[in-house]
């Protein structure tokens, strides 16, 4: 039987086990690395499922209750403080203090949106209303059992302002049964990992009002796009972890009930930033021109560490096989297993358009990118951009509130494919240039043949099997100079300068950046750079708490978590549930983030399903293959409660 290394929860195991939702648990903010203990995984048929659990798990959780309970001066949420929106049949209350001692009180209250089936009102004669709990239905869902959705509108790591009024768009989710919740936190400028502690002081108000609050708090779904899909999926690995404790504690979080979220929505995460300047490099950097020669030796060097950092992770592909990079004659580490399987997700993106997509096809009026290829990634990454506007209608659940950075007027930045908003790069801060190489895909393509040929317009790089409509490509680097320039400096995310928005990340809340990077700062160390100096520095500072940069770079980075090759593998609390989704032409990251994070998820035991793709053509929006993102998100979510 595999052995790994498991902690023993308390109140999150006797929660999550009966609710079947998060596989593996540890105690919130209890145990420490030094009290961690080996314990047998539990075979494929000896899993629980949702809903059931072992004789020994039932008797061992109800000790564990007995033993720990939450530990708060809050007060849980007032049943007689409703307000009643009955155009929508929903019921709500907004402002609701989720920590003790906030950091920033404009931040962090949360506010809750109830089906109005799920509970029965009594005016209170001033506009308010006093409510119970019923035993109504939407869509087969009770206020028991109805999922908990959480919205993270972080463009950038921005922060998310609460909500002050009510919003129509909650209606959404709420006609579909579910319980909105809609948490704010700060961002950025906090510094990490300020924004998921502030998340998680949420869920576990939430959680300590289960008894109170309509849903289930052993339902709970993230869901957020670029920074809110990078929190989205740290919400999802990081349950529990222990690294959080000072934070939380700073904050006066609601202790003794776990953080733990079921279920993790992420399109195009910007995540796992531990290794993305390297990744950066060894993908896009093929795509750079101009560079001084100190400058090519730094994008070289970060190729080669990327490889030297796959070959030591030990990712596994879906049979369990470990990818490895080896070298090459051309390009920096271009064969191997791992890229032989990146070049195989490459094949089966552009094999997915083939299968969706009904010729003849516009190029030009799919917004986004659509399921065509515009090359590269837009303004910010070459080819040639379809008309889009980006004034179009607010997406739906996309509450209106100020972002504190982010989204004008609380826009989510999604479904622009489809219903227009507001481009994100043009809200989240980040740093980007104009890039001029790729190809440019407009207009209408009559047959498949017809879009295969405008992709070796420059030169043959896919090949189209019209018996099959299937296509192969020739190489990684081919791809990337056609579809993926780099529109990023170098230290794409560690920027030399400090200047990125990640820089501030990872700064010390006083709003300036810092670099975080200690395999830049060695590389730079390494060739004499005069950035040296400057990396060295920063990596030895610490925050509030007393940790380096380092050490929260960790906390931010879910594949810490999920990776056996890590030191942080199996001490936290992971969501059962993962859809992940990208636009594979995105100048924003290497597609091995998003792919790195599908692969680590398959391979952790207790994560029940991971639907990932990344999407032909298409950037940094709400990606999918056909439909609005709101509507499969909604599907998905029941599809994984059924």
């Amino acid at each position: 039987m595999k052995q790994r290394k498991a902690l023993i929860p308390i109140i999150a195991m006797c929660i999550c086990l009966a609710a079947g939702c998060s596989g593996n648990t540890q105690t919130a903010g209890t145990t420490t690395a030094a009290e961690t203990t080996t314990t047998p995984a539990l075979s494929e048929t000896a899993e629980t499922t949702v809903g059931t659990t072992t004789a020994a798990a039932t008797e061992t959780t109800e000790e564990q209750t007995a033993e720990v309970q939450p530990v708060t001066n809050l007060e849980k949420l007032d049943m007689t403080k409703w307000q009643y929106n009955a155009d929508d049949d929903v019921y709500y209350q907004i402002g609701i203090s989720y920590c003790e001692t906030p950091a920033d009180e404009s931040y962090e209250t949360l506010a809750v949106f109830v089906p109005g089936a799920y509970m029965k009102g009594t005016e209170n004669g001033d506009g308010t209303y006093t409510c119970e709990l019923t035993d109504g239905t939407v869509n087969g869902y009770t206020a028991e059992t109805a999922p908990i959705v959480m919205p993270i509108n972080t463009p950038g790591y921005s922060a998310m302002a609460a909500l002050a009024d009510y919003s129509s768009s909650v209606k959404t989710y709420t006609s579909e049964g579910f319980v909105y919740v809609h948490a704010g936190c700060r961002g950025r400028d906090a510094g990490a990992p300020a924004g998921v502690t502030d998340l998680k002081a949420a869920v576990r108000y939430v959680r300590y009002c289960d008894d109170v609050i309509p849903g289930s708090a052993e339902r709970i779904f993230t869901f957020g796009m670029s920074g809110g899909g990078a929190q989205s999926a740290l919400m999802g690995a990081t349950g529990d972890s222990d690294l959080y404790t000072p934070y939380l504690e700073a904050i006066g979080a609601v202790q003794g009930v776990s953080d733990a979220v079921c279920g993790s929505m992420d399109w195009c995460p910007i995540t796992n930033i531990d290794s993305a300047d390297e990744a950066y490099e060894w993908m896009m950097g093929v795509t750079r021109s101009g560079l001084s020669d100190d400058k090519q030796a730094i994008s070289d060097a970060l190729a080669a560490a990327f490889a030297e950092y796959i070959n030591s992770a030990q990712i596994k592909d879906e049979n369990g096989t470990i990818l490895t990079l080896e070298e090459s004659s051309e390009g920096i580490y271009q064969s191997g297993s791992y890229y032989d399987y990146l070049k195989g997700v490459i094949e089966q993106s552009l094999n997915n358009f083939l299968s969706d997509t009904t010729f003849p096809y516009n190029a030009s009026s799919s917004s986004g990118g659509g399921h065509g290829g515009m090359g590269g990634a837009g303004p910010n990454g070459g080819g040639q951009l379809p008309d889009r506007d980006f004034g179009g209608e607010k997406p739906d659940g996309a509450p209106d509130g100020d972002f504190g950075g982010g989204m004008p007027d609380g826009e989510m930045p999604g479904d622009m494919g489809e219903n227009g908003g507001t481009a994100i790069e043009d809200v989240d801060n980040i740093t980007r240039n104009t890039t001029s190489n790729g190809i440019s895909i407009s207009g209408t393509y009559e047959t498949a043949q017809d879009y295969i040929d405008a992709l070796n317009a420059d030169g043959e790089w896919v090949t189209y099997d019209a018996d099959t409509n299937t296509a192969t490509i020739s190489s990684v680097a081919d791809f990337v100079k056609a579809f993926k320039s780099a529109s990023k400096n170098l230290g794409a995310f560690d920027q030399l300068d400090g200047g990125q928005g990640e820089n501030t990340l990872f700064g010390y809340g006083d709003g300036s950046g810092a670099h975080f990077d200690s395999t830049l700062a060695e590389i730079l160390s390494d060739l004499g750079s005069e950035y040296a100096d400057s990396y060295a520095a920063d990596l030895a500072k610490t925050d509030s708490a007393g940790y380096t940069a380092e050490q929260r770079l960790k906390m931010y980075t879910p594949l810490y978590y999920l990776l056996e090759s890590s030191e942080g593998y199996g001490t936290s609390t992971v969501a059962k549930y993962w859809r992940i989704r990208t636009g594979i032409a995105q100048s924003d990251t290497s597609v091995t983030t998003e792919m790195n994070l599908a692969l680590a998820l398959e391979n952790y035991e207790g994560v029940e399903s991971v639907d990932f793709a990344t999407v032909w053509g298409q950037q940094h929006v709400e990606a999918e293959r056909t439909g609005s993102s709101t509507e499969n998100f909604i599907a998905w979510v029941n599809e994984c409660l059924k």
